[in-house]
Formats: structure tokens, sequence, C-alpha cells
């Protein structure tokens, strides 16, 4: 596999880690929309993905990735596995579900990054934890859904050989669904936008600047916890009949985060954006009814 970046990526010893922690991000960040239609028990199958993140929420640097992505997919009865997230495996009772909740943040190298010049590198971190997701709304023929979604994900930060706790995040947000509204039939429109919040462990990782690192243009500053800021998802999709596209755009608003004031905050507001293809290479002969079809 091979990862490109505009600018360095790291160690060799590390590269293993940004590829996975990179296709991650990618993959839960392409919603899926609602629908209902006989559709294979599994799927898998790889594809190829073009993303652009910033260096961390709040840098006005970013990084242009290349990378593989896998496409696996399982329709089970009680576990349902997409690009998404795994739903159903911990509880659920229409119209409430307990699952697993998955994210990541991509590394940063200070070196190569101007408001952190002469600071420690930011590791790749894992978030994960429980989500509660209510379904508020959806139609007769289930071609629009609206769900209120509660992840609360640890953090964790690893560079292979080390690894630390860094803090808890919180982000509920309203998720709507859309079947066949745009641009035509197959085609799935997701939408999703709520605040951040985050412990002062998770914000200190990102944003506090400890008195060795201040300089004249960079002060000494010790991040609280709290608000994070607002995030805003949109991704579009559509699976043909052996390979599928996607592609989606992010927007992050910093205005009134407990960290707003910091050295390392360039850039207030900023847009992400992806797209990728996979083909699919090998499916099941059993069929399943799929509400939920990627």
């Amino acid at each position: 596999m091979t990862l490109h970046r505009i600018r360095g990526a790291g160690s060799g010893s590390q590269t293993g880690m940004y590829k996975f922690l990179a296709i991650a991000l990618f993959g839960l960040l392409l919603l899926h929309a609602s629908r209902a239609e006989q559709l294979p028990l599994w799927e898998a199958g790889a594809g190829l993905a073009v993303v652009r993140f910033p260096d961390y929420r709040g840098s006005d640097e970013h990084n242009i990735y290349a990378l593989p992505i896998p496409y696996v997919v399982y329709r089970g009865e009680r576990l349902k596995i997409d690009r998404q997230k795994v739903r159903g495996l911990l509880f659920s009772i229409d119209p409430a579900e307990l699952d697993v909740s998955v994210s990541g943040t991509v590394p940063v190298s200070s070196h190569d990054n101007t408001a952190r010049q002469g600071m420690p590198n930011l590791d790749p971190t894992l978030e994960i934890g429980p989500a509660i997701n209510v379904r508020l709304f959806s139609n007769a023929s289930d071609s629009t859904r609206v769900e209120l979604r509660l992840p609360l994900r640890a953090v964790i930060a690893t560079d292979i050989k080390h690894t630390r706790y860094a803090g808890l995040l919180f982000h509920p947000h309203v998720n709507v669904d859309f079947k066949d509204v745009f641009p035509g039939p197959g085609w799935n429109l997701g939408l999703l936008g709520g605040p951040v919040f985050a412990t002062e462990r998770y914000h200190d990782y990102f944003y506090s600047v400890a008195p060795q690192f201040a300089t004249p243009s960079r002060p000494a500053f010790d991040a609280r916890g709290g608000y994070s800021g607002l995030q805003f998802i949109g991704a579009l999709s559509k699976r043909f009949q052996n390979y599928w596209v996607g592609g989606f755009v992010k927007a992050d608003s910093l205005h009134g985060a407990a960290f707003e004031d910091s050295p390392l905050v360039r850039q207030k507001y900023a847009l992400s954006a992806g797209v990728a293809i996979a083909w699919i290479l090998g499916k099941s002969r059993e069929l399943v009814e799929a509400k939920d079809a990627p």
C-alpha cells in the first residue's frame, strides 16, 4: 500500500499506523442513506481514495492523502458492518440502538507545521466508545431518516511504540439520510451536524503550549475542557452493480471553543473533502432484506 502526503509522512516504523488511521478516517466520514432491498449478506472489495485533511482542527496547513481503502459490508440480522460503523453490536430495540463509535486523527510532524515548530509531534489518535442512536423520523418508504446520535469516545494517542490516554470526546449530532434525491436513482445523500465537547486532557494534547515551548510569537497556553466547536458533514454515494463511488465534504468551526485563543489555532473555519471508488470483488449468494444498505 502507498500513502502520499504533500509533506513528510514520518518515520518508516510509523507508516503502517498512519495508513490505517487515514483509511479509517476516510471510511468513517462516508455516510450512507437508508433503503430496503434484497442485497448480498456480505460483500468485500477494495478501492482508492483521495482526501484532504487539515493537520489538526484549527491548523491553517493541510495534507493530501492518496490511499487504498477496503470495502467490507456485512448485513446480518443483529450485526451490521459497513463503511460507516459497526451497528447493533451491543443493544438494539427500535427506535434506539447502542453500538460502537470509532474515529481518529492523522499524525502531525511539528517540523512540517509552522505553528508547532520546535514542539513535540502529534501522534495519530484512535477514538473509540459507545454511541446511543435514536431514530427521530422515517417516512413510509424509509427513503428519509432522521437520527439523534450520541457518541462518547475515549481517545488514545500512539506512535506504535508508546501509547497514551488523551481524554474523552462527546459529539452529539443529528444525522439525516436521503435516498434517490440527488442526482438520481440509487444515489444516497447523508448530512450531519452538531457540537463537539472534550475534556481538558484532549484539548491540552492539541492546543496547550508548555512554557518550555513558548516563543515571542507563540505564548504559553493552558487549554481548558469544554466546548470544542461545531462540525458538519455532507456525503454522497452510490452502489453500482460491481463497484461503489462516494465523496464527502466536512466543515469545522472553532468559534467560541474553549481553546479558541490558543496560538496553535491559526484558522477557526476549515473544510475537508475526499472522493473514492471501490470495486466489489466478492459477495455471498445469500440475499437479505437490507433496510440500511450502503
